[in-house]
């Protein structure tokens, strides 16, 4: 008898042990790493007045908005047009228009020096314990010395004297140009019957698959050389709810 009752003690305790197991792993699901890259919506005081936001945001704040990420995540953001970055955490819910991929206070659009013609973004998850973790917003030197070897837009001339350059400023192509990524597939086979949800759903027909390698199948609306066209064709897509629609510079 009593060696029944240390069986069914020892089943009991390898029971709940598992289910620790179980918890543990949901955890590790709900927090891997999360990476978006889009437009960002810069905050200023009327938007709460006109309803185009649903919360404020101090202008100072180190605090940003994102709807597929917990309040008190810690993000990296990534101006992608300079490559300079700053690190922040996610506040509480908010309701924002859904084309934007956060919204940013002015500190935070200030630091990153973002073009409000083309406030272009990558959102990242990092680790509480990661290196990267710092009281103080930053510029990393890695990103600092792409950005030092960038090339400049203009041409010089030098005078007769040879005493002095000038800079001849060329005329700027529009290098807006950019892709909505739907999302990538394994195989070629579910790109396709993606693209047909989206023309019998939607009954929209310029999306198209792109073969990034012989395992990787995009399906994209694209490209867009401005952002109004860019903006509706995103509308467009947005009733089938996707949880990732990323928008990709090319």
């Amino acid at each position: 008898m009593n060696y029944k009752i240390l069986l069914v003690f020892f089943i009991f305790l390898y029971s709940c042990t598992s289910v620790g197991v179980n918890k543990s792993n949901n955890v590790q699901n709900i927090t891997s790493k999360y990476s978006n890259k889009g437009f960002a919506l810069v905050y200023k005081n009327d938007f709460n007045k006109k309803k185009i936001i649903s919360k404020k945001i101090d202008e100072r704040s180190l605090i940003i908005f994102q709807r597929n990420l917990k309040k008190n995540t810690a993000v990296k953001i990534v101006n992608l047009i300079n490559n300079k970055s700053i690190l922040a955490k996610v506040g509480s819910k908010s309701d924002y228009p859904k084309f934007y991929n956060s919204v940013l206070s002015q500190r935070i659009s200030d630091e990153l020096e973002l073009d409000e013609h083309e406030p272009y973004v990558e959102i990242t998850t990092i680790s509480d314990n990661s290196t990267f973790v710092v009281k103080k917003a930053k510029m990393y030197d890695e990103e600092r010395e792409v950005a030092d070897k960038a090339p400049v837009d203009g041409i010089s001339i030098s005078d007769l004297s040879l005493t002095k350059v000038k800079i001849k400023n060329k005329n700027k192509k529009n290098n807006f140009k950019y892709i909505i990524k739907i999302a990538d597939f394994y195989y070629k086979k579910s790109a396709v019957n993606m693209q047909l949800r989206i023309e019998n759903e939607l009954n929209l027909h310029n999306s198209k698959i792109k073969e990034l390698s012989t395992t990787i199948f995009r399906v994209y609306l694209g490209p867009f050389n401005n952002l109004k066209s860019l903006k509706k064709a995103f509308d467009d897509i947005n009733p089938l709810n996707f949880e990732n629609i990323e928008i990709i510079k090319i």
